[in-house]
């Protein structure tokens, strides 16, 4: 385990954590709200598709959480290898989170959104497994985000299924 230093709050930094992580929700929102009214509403979706005004405010707690657990994690950076893995993972994660957006919305490649959340989800064990060897709390933050990333998993399949 990598001891931890404990270091006190840094405004810039946490704000920095948080942009970054609001900026790739906001970037996937531009791709997403188009589709909604028109593609997205003539797809077959499954009978636990949850109400459209649910997706914005929970993926904003998530990436509010994810920014929290960066933050904790970034108070204890080094330039030592188990770091450079740490945020390794972090920046692959988000980006394959981001990539989903794209897949599934901009291209409407269902299949294709498939294996991007696939792994994602293997990404997301991996982040709350080196998030968690520099702070236990920012490794649990992630749990929540790997359970919606889970059920989104889920429904995507389901609505694969149905359209396919």
């Amino acid at each position: 385990m990598i001891p931890a230093i404990p270091r006190k709050f840094r405004f810039f930094p946490f704000l920095i954590s948080l942009l970054i992580t609001l900026a790739i929700g906001f970037v996937a929102a531009l791709f997403t709200r188009p589709e909604i009214a028109g593609w997205y509403n003539t797809l077959k979706k499954p009978f636990f598709n949850p109400p459209l005004w649910l997706s914005a405010p929970v993926w904003a707690m998530l990436y509010i959480m994810i920014a929290i657990a960066a933050y904790l994690v970034w108070k204890h950076r080094s330039r030592k290898p188990a770091f450079k893995i740490t945020r390794t993972i972090y920046f692959v994660q988000l980006f394959l989170n981001f990539l989903w957006w794209v897949m599934f919305f901009a291209l409407h490649h269902l299949l294709g959104a498939m294996m991007v959340i696939i792994l994602l989800w293997i990404s997301i064990i991996f982040n709350i497994n080196w998030f968690g060897k520099y702070s236990k709390v920012a490794g649990q933050l992630l749990w929540p985000y790997l359970l919606w990333v889970s059920f989104v998993g889920v429904l995507n399949a389901g609505i694969y299924l149905l359209n396919r």
